[in-house]
């Protein structure tokens, strides 16, 4: 990615309502130049759409977890997937370097959701044992930066 494309990123990234004028403002270009960048950075896959940030405890969903998932035997990624895919409450999973096999992302309601929302990932027939943070504060939610720092 060329420096006019981290420049646009970071607009978007900023502000994905801006428009294409607005952005070109910015980085310099027209808005139909702009337009055909951003649909190039779309079809390779550097952006990926846009969205609204919505804050999840304005939503009831404040109380959140991180857990260390370890799996019974070799377990591939795609499988642990499919595993975690259909707990509502699991936001984002990874796998990991360490003892741990994935690292999953809970977010509930409450404490009370959480530990039901646990106790059925624990229940997996993949999952051997689990190891929970609950996070108490967020000190920090940044977003990507185009330019990678």
């Amino acid at each position: 990615m060329n420096p006019l494309d981290q420049r646009i990123v970071s607009c978007l990234v900023a502000n994905a309502r801006s428009s294409y004028a607005e952005v070109g403002k910015v980085v310099g270009l027209s808005a139909p130049a702009v337009k055909r960048r951003v649909d190039r950075l779309l079809d390779r896959g550097v952006l990926r759409g846009f969205t609204a940030v919505v804050d999840p405890e304005a939503l009831g969903w404040g109380t959140e977890a991180f857990v260390e998932v370890h799996c019974r035997g070799n377990v591939s990624p795609s499988r642990i997937r499919a595993r975690v895919e259909p707990l509502p409450e699991v936001v984002a999973a990874y796998t990991v370097t360490g003892a741990a096999d994935a690292i999953v992302h809970l977010r509930a309601a409450d404490i009370h959701q959480l530990e039901t929302a646990l106790e059925r990932l624990r229940g997996l027939d993949i999952v051997d044992r689990t190891v929970s943070t609950v996070v108490l504060s967020r000190l920090l939610d940044r977003p990507p930066a185009a330019g990678g720092g």
